[in-house]
C-alpha cells in the first residue's frame, strides 16, 4: 500500500480536498489497495474538527463525502507515509524543516512535492491558493486543481510504484 499524506496550514481546507479527490479518483480508478491518502496541518488549530464548511459543500457538488477530521502533521508521519505532498512553497519549506530537524537528513526527493508539480495546464512554480479568506467559487477552483493534479499524481505513483491497474491483471 502506498500511502499519501495531503498538507497544507491548517488542514481545513486545501488538503482535506487534496485526501478527498485523491481518494475519489483511486476508488473509480480501482486501485483502493494499493493507494490511499490521509491529511494534516502544519498548525493544530483544528485537531478535531470538521474541514471548513465550504470544502465539504464543493465536495458533496462533486459527489464526494469528506468525513476527515483534522490533525497535525507528526514526527510519525514522516515514516507511516511514502509521500508528502503540500500545497504551497510555505509549506514545503516547513515540512523539509519539520523532516530535518526530526530526521537529522533533509527528505529524499521523492517523498516531499508540491501537488502542483502534476498540474499538467502550469509550468514552473505555482502553489494552490488558500481560500479560506475567498469566496466559494475560490473553492471550486482548489478543487478543480486538486482533481487535475492528482490524476496525474496517481499517474506516476501507479508507474513508479510497478502498481498493475486492475484491467492489466
Amino acid at each position: 500500500m502506498v500511502k499519501v499524506l495531503f498538507v497544507c496550514l491548517g488542514n481545513i481546507c486545501r488538503s482535506p480536498a487534496g485526501e478527498a479527490t485523491f481518494n475519489e479518483i483511486v476508488k473509480e480508478r480501482g486501485l483502493q489497495e494499493y493507494l490511499q491518502a490521509d491529511s494534516a496541518g502544519i498548525m493544530g488549530w483544528h485537531v478535531g474538527k470538521k474541514p471548513d464548511p465550504r470544502t465539504i459543500k464543493n465536495a458533496e457538488k462533486h459527489g464526494i463525502t469528506i468525513t476527515h477530521l483534522g490533525k497535525k502533521l507528526a514526527k510519525a508521519d514522516l515514516d507511516d507515509f511514502d509521500h508528502i505532498v503540500v500545497m504551497d512553497e510555505k509549506n514545503f519549506e516547513d515540512v523539509h524543516k519539520f523532516y530535518y530537524d526530526t530526521k537529522g537528513v533533509p527528505p529524499p526527493a521523492d517523498k516531499l512535492f508540491l501537488i502542483r508539480d502534476f498540474d499538467p495546464t502550469v509550468r514552473g512554480v505555482h502553489e494552490v491558493i488558500d481560500p479560506y479568506y475567498e469566496g466559494e467559487e475560490v473553492f471550486e477552483e482548489v478543487f478543480q486543481i486538486l482533481w487535475r493534479s492528482n490524476e496525474a499524481l496517481i499517474n506516476f505513483l501507479v508507474e513508479k510504484h510497478h502498481i498493475v491497474l486492475p484491467e492489466e491483471e
